[in-house]
């Protein structure tokens, strides 16, 4: 499988993007962490409409809605030339959209201009100068639901945890939002149990601190203890590895080989 170029590892936060319908965002959080094959991204809406639950569990249904407006996926980045497409295997928001591409340019070997091949957004990426050095990436399956995936990404001194929710959401055009209010209430916090968490190991001196998460009641929580050696992903004890998440998965996780061609989708020649 080819690796994208050195230039795009770490983690980049975007800091600007407009859109030709009007659209300006620079308040959103938005986090992308590039790996030699994998990437995971995560987007929360801030400031946030409503004040946070303490879990899933916990939210009213307006709170249910606010949350479902987070987006954020994860999978397989492929990069020929100035065009870089990401391959998205998991996604917060239904899996059905046109191929996620785009032109980049290094404005300078920290900052990185993204536009749409039909000129309809444009974003700028900042890369964290923490998020150089160590830099790998373990894709993940259900032991016991071999269509439940996940990965978990380590790029300098941040991690980003992606994992599937249990209940599997609809694909179509149809927004996260709209299938919550399509299903049994008692079913809602599975379809929002789409877990992105973000955060710092601090070169392994402290827990795996969560700082940023699509999950009410999980920043400050810890995604792995500090005991292993960080930088060697084969060193990760296979139980710890297993339990990852908030929302485990049956049997545990298991590391995969992805099988995934890379074979560009409505990229110019």
């Amino acid at each position: 499988m080819k690796t994208v170029p050195d230039a795009y590892l770490g983690v980049w936060r975007r800091r600007l993007l407009t859109t030709t319908s009007g659209l300006r965002d620079e308040t959103s959080e938005v986090y992308w962490l590039q790996t030699a094959i994998l990437h995971a991204d995560l987007r929360l809406p801030r400031p946030q409409a409503l004040p946070p639950a303490a879990s899933l569990k916990t939210c009213s249904y307006a709170q249910q809605l606010a949350l479902a407006e987070q987006a954020g996926f994860a999978g397989v980045t492929e990069v020929n030339g100035d065009i870089c497409q990401w391959h998205r295997l998991i996604d917060f928001q239904p899996l059905d959209g046109p191929a996620d591409i785009g032109l980049m340019r290094f404005e300078t070997p920290e900052r990185l201009l993204e536009d749409g091949l039909d000129g309809s957004y444009h974003e700028i990426w900042q890369r964290l100068p923490e998020s150089a050095g160590v830099n790998w990436g373990l894709w993940l399956r259900a032991a016991e639901e071999p269509s439940r995936q996940a990965c978990l990404l380590v790029a300098g001194d941040y991690f980003l945890f992606a994992a599937d929710r249990p209940l599997p959401i609809s694909a179509g055009d149809k927004h996260l939002r709209e299938q919550l209010g399509a299903v049994d209430p008692a079913l809602r916090p599975q379809l929002l149990a789409f877990e992105l968490s973000f955060g710092r190991h601090r070169n392994g001196a402290t827990p795996w601190q969560i700082t940023h998460s699509t999950l009410p009641g999980r920043v400050g929580d810890t995604l792995l203890s500090s005991y292993w050696n960080f930088a060697d992903p084969t060193s990760l004890p296979t139980a710890d590895l297993a339990a990852l998440g908030r929302y485990p998965a049956a049997g545990g996780w298991q590391r995969v080989e992805l099988d995934v061609p890379t074979v560009s989708q409505g990229v110019p020649a």
